[in-house]
């Protein structure tokens, strides 16, 4: 086993995937191609046909790819394959899409590409590598966020999107998207992430000079405040640039993030809260934070010496077992399976409910304790 685990550990994890698998099983004969985002009574609708260009509409093509990877069974890479067909309009509606595009086409494209060498989809990554590098901003070297006229602004999320220039550059041999991810990374190390190991959300650039103008709170609780989905974003995407590049400093700032993130999370009993630094009341959760930042310690624990790989493996899967314990929906006749995940603070309509990216991240999760998945990112 790649991870420092116990035997019964690895036991747990064949129990939850072999839940896991079955609820997949069915829910992909029952929405095949849709892209499902929140289920609304039990049952997802098709998000693609209200919003194609939705950030989330490729995290059901990942789960499909990681199953295909996994069990071999044909009829989750159709299904991907299908996702990811309805998904070359978006490619044409330029003016739709915004930084999320690896998101979008690491699961499905990349994806494809990567476990059975279809050209095309080859193509279509790269196409939207070439998309995600248009919106480099030399003043202030990020990559623009969302399209809001008159705004400018760099997140803490995008350092998950790195890796489709990361992997489109040593596929088309382009080294520049390569130099642009690192710029952008390099500005998050010095205006994204804090010297605690907390994060900021969002920050705000004038245009034309790149001057930093604000750093609001975004989804978090305000400003100044510790939104844990962006920190899970931040030791993850840390993690994954220091992968793909080797640079010292982005292992270094995935570290302390980490080691932050634990330390807040441990004082919670391992109950990840939509935020570290808001009201001890009302308690609100985000299981998508869990999970994510479970696998980003897992991808962290890859790259640190014998010695200190245990220092993220068990806190990761102390995470998963109290979101499995607590926070799981197994029921085949359902959709969704990771409950009360939010999408942000102040938004009750999206907060504290099953969120499709939370279960692609449980996924990815189990089956690498288990050394059956893939690399998505």
């Amino acid at each position: 086993m790649r991870y420092d685990i116990e035997e019964k550990e690895v036991k747990w994890a064949e129990n939850i995937f072999n839940l896991i698998e079955k609820k997949l099983s069915a829910e992909c004969d029952r929405i095949g191609s849709q892209m499902p985002y929140i289920p609304v009574e039990g049952h997802y609708h098709d998000m693609g046909k209200e919003h194609l260009t939705w950030w989330t509409n490729s995290f059901w093509a990942g789960m499909l790819w990681q199953m295909y990877y996994a069990t071999k069974e044909g009829k989750y890479a159709d299904s991907a394959i299908g996702l990811e067909n309805r998904l070359d309009r978006a490619l044409e509606e330029y003016d739709h899409l915004d930084h999320d595009l690896g998101f979008m086409w690491l699961h499905t494209a990349v994806a494809h590409f990567r476990l059975l060498k279809d050209e095309e989809a080859k193509r279509k990554g790269l196409h939207a590598a070439a998309i995600l590098a248009s919106r480099f901003q030399p003043a202030g070297n990020y990559f623009r966020a969302w399209n809001t006229p008159g705004e400018s602004v760099a997140i803490v999320d995008c350092l998950m999107n790195l890796p489709l220039l990361y992997w489109g550059s040593e596929e088309s041999g382009n080294p520049a998207w390569k130099q642009l991810a690192m710029a952008h990374a390099d500005m998050a190390l010095e205006v994204i992430l804090r010297p605690d190991g907390s994060s900021n959300h969002i920050v705000k650039f004038h245009q034309e000079t790149g001057e930093i103008l604000e750093k609001p709170g975004g989804q978090g609780y305000g400003e100044g405040s510790s939104w844990t989905r962006g920190l899970s974003w931040a030791i993850y995407g840390m993690a994954l640039s220091y992968k793909y590049t080797g640079k010292q400093e982005y292992l270094d700032a995935a570290k302390r993030t980490a080691h932050y993130f634990i330390a807040n999370a441990a004082a919670d009993d391992y109950d990840v809260v939509i935020d570290f630094r808001a009201p001890m009341e009302p308690v609100y959760y985000d299981n998508t934070a869990a999970v994510c930042a479970a696998c980003g310690l897992l991808e962290l624990s890859e790259h640190v010496g014998e010695y200190e790989k245990r220092l993220y493996t068990v806190p990761a899967l102390r995470l998963l077992h109290k979101v499995t314990e607590r926070f799981c929906n197994w029921n085949v006749e359902e959709d969704g399976i990771t409950t009360a995940g939010s999408a942000r603070y102040h938004r009750e309509e999206d907060r504290e409910v099953p969120i499709i990216y939370g279960d692609y991240f449980l996924l990815e999760a189990v089956l690498r304790l288990l050394n059956r998945d893939f690399l998505i990112w």
